[in-house]
């Protein structure tokens, strides 16, 4: 699977969310423009098609290829095959998009460290444009620079990744049962099955936040401790204790934090 991320300089002519940014990589069933080749014409630009497969060029005259296939066939999303250029556009939503990667991310300015004992209580919730990805079982299960971190008084902070930016087909709705939150209200927990390999109770959202927390809408958590690895701007994060809380602790964060033993009245 490839993750791709609508172009943010102005290469979203619809203005439209395009909801097709996870998608297959599959190999290319010809090497040339077939309906180009038949007509002895010169092909445009080459687009592979990342439904099936399918090679076609970005001529838009009358009879051309690509948009033929992907007006009829209602497969929404096309790469170039241009040496030396990725992109790829959504004849759906009208967007272009851009392979998502921690090397082409926007670099942040580097944080000052931050104590958990100056967050607030009740929580607060920032927008952090890092790059952020998890990990399991040999896959990219979420990847974003758009994530909301949860900052709460002895906590290190929650990362909530919103659902365009999670592949969601490997989360299973799990069979524990709900926990509440005073301030955020009642969460859902998700497994994590890649394969065979289930992560049970791996991850939770809100369905219905309280309002003072709307915008943590259907975002999806993580614990760090059931997946193989979790990263924020490519440091590796390692769990809160007491495999409860779900907070992520990197470099930037200083404690002591909430979840070891004899904390929990903290």
């Amino acid at each position: 699977m490839t993750k791709w991320a609508p172009r943010h300089d102005g290469g979203r002519p619809s203005g439209r969310h395009c909801s097709h940014t996870w998608t297959a990589e599959p190999g290319p069933l010809s090497e040339t423009c077939t309906a180009c080749a038949a007509r002895e014409r010169p092909p445009a630009d080459l687009l592979l098609c990342l439904t099936c497969g399918h090679v076609g060029c970005s001529d838009s005259s009358p009879g051309a290829h690509a948009a033929r296939h992907f007006d009829s066939g209602g497969h929404p999303v096309a790469r170039t095959l241009a040496r030396g250029q990725e992109w790829a556009w959504c004849y759906e939503d009208q967007v272009y998009l851009d392979p998502l990667s921690e090397q082409t991310a926007p670099r942040s300015a580097p944080r000052p460290p931050e104590s958990v004992w100056e967050y607030p209580r009740p929580p607060a919730v920032r927008e952090d444009d890092r790059f952020v990805r998890v990990e399991c079982a040999g896959q990219v299960v979420a990847e974003t620079r758009r994530s909301l971190r949860v900052l709460e008084t002895s906590h290190p902070p929650v990362f909530y990744i919103p659902p365009a930016d999670v592949r969601t087909e490997l989360l299973v709705p799990a069979l524990s049962g709900r926990t509440w939150c005073e301030w955020k209200g009642s969460a859902r927990y998700w497994d994590v099955a890649v394969g065979d390999d289930v992560r049970a109770d791996a991850a939770w959202s809100y369905p219905r936040p309280e309002p003072g927390f709307a915008a943590l809408k259907d975002h999806f958590a993580f614990y760090p401790s059931r997946m193989d690895r979790c990263t924020v701007a490519g440091e590796d994060a390692t769990a809160q204790e007491g495999d409860f809380y779900g907070g992520w602790i990197t470099s930037e964060v200083r404690g002591p934090f909430k979840g070891g033993p004899g904390t929990l009245l903290w």
